[in-house]
């Protein structure tokens, strides 16, 4: 995983709740992220999905990800090319599923960063810097814990497992 970041940011507010992420309805027929990131966020704006660019950041204020603990809400994220969330405060929930699906999630001040705003993210030992460059402003963040940094190089637990974990099968 790179350590650094840089994209546009994509602005919301507090309470982003796992169905505005991705609405129950869409999820009816199908789970996988390549079709439902067509639909992302589309409760809140209906044309946000169609101007999402790769490398596009997440930005919300407080309680991102609250409501159901579905693992799609993270999955489709990522699926519209989107590699972290900026928020004051996650649901725990989302937050894990986040980490386990390779999806950064980011604690930090948002309060100050617009539609828009280029922002650089570096993933640093002692906490997380979040650099605005239109104000050249500089908010920080506390770090990521070094095993959930180790599941995000890896690209989520999944893959992380693959590499690091002895199974063992006993008669």
């Amino acid at each position: 995983m790179a350590r650094e970041l840089a994209g546009r940011a994509r602005v919301f507010g507090d309470h982003i709740n796992t169905d505005y992420i991705i609405t129950s309805t869409r999820k009816r027929d199908t789970l996988d992220g390549q079709v439902l990131k067509r639909y992302l966020l589309e409760t809140i704006d209906p044309a946000f999905a169609a101007s999402v660019q790769p490398g596009d950041l997440l930005v919300a204020g407080r309680n991102f990800g609250c409501g159901s603990a579905m693992e799609v809400a993270a999955t489709v994220v990522l699926a519209a090319g989107i590699p972290a969330v900026l928020a004051r405060s996650f649901a725990r929930s989302f937050y894990r599923n986040a980490v386990n699906n390779g999806l950064i999630p980011i604690e930090c001040e948002t309060s100050s960063m617009n539609e828009g705003d280029r922002l650089t993210v570096r993933l640093e030992d002692g906490g997380v810097a979040v650099t605005i460059a239109r104000t050249n402003q500089t908010v920080s963040g506390p770090p990521l814990p070094p095993f959930m940094l180790d599941i995000l190089d890896a690209g989520g637990i999944v893959p992380y497992l693959r590499a690091h974990a002895r199974f063992v099968v006993e008669p």
